[in-house]
């Protein structure tokens, strides 16, 4: 795929970037290296490969999976500005 002076400056448009004449030809040259680079990187033989998510081995620490209530009602209610019989007090907006 190679780019042209009109295809930069339609994507140029769809990104909403004003660029005049001189500036899409100096892109021209520039976007098709790019889409060089990326038909290169789509002739490597990757089958091999096992996706990964970091470049160095990393595994999670699980921890035991148990149901709590949170236990911190009291703590959490200290930063409402209103709270009455352990629940949130809103100023009520329907009449």
């Amino acid at each position: 795929m190679s780019v042209d002076k009109d295809t930069v400056k339609k994507v140029a448009s769809l990104a909403r970037i004003a660029i005049d004449d001189a500036a899409a030809e100096r892109l021209v040259p520039e976007l098709n290296n790019i889409l060089g680079w990326i038909e290169q990187l789509g002739e490597v033989d990757t089958a091999s490969v096992e996706p990964m998510t970091a470049v160095i081995p990393n595994r999670m620490q699980l921890r035991e999976d148990v149901v709590t209530d949170g236990g911190i009602r009291d703590a959490v209610l200290t930063n409402a500005p209103q709270g009455e019989h352990g629940f949130f007090t809103v100023p009520k907006v329907v009449e």
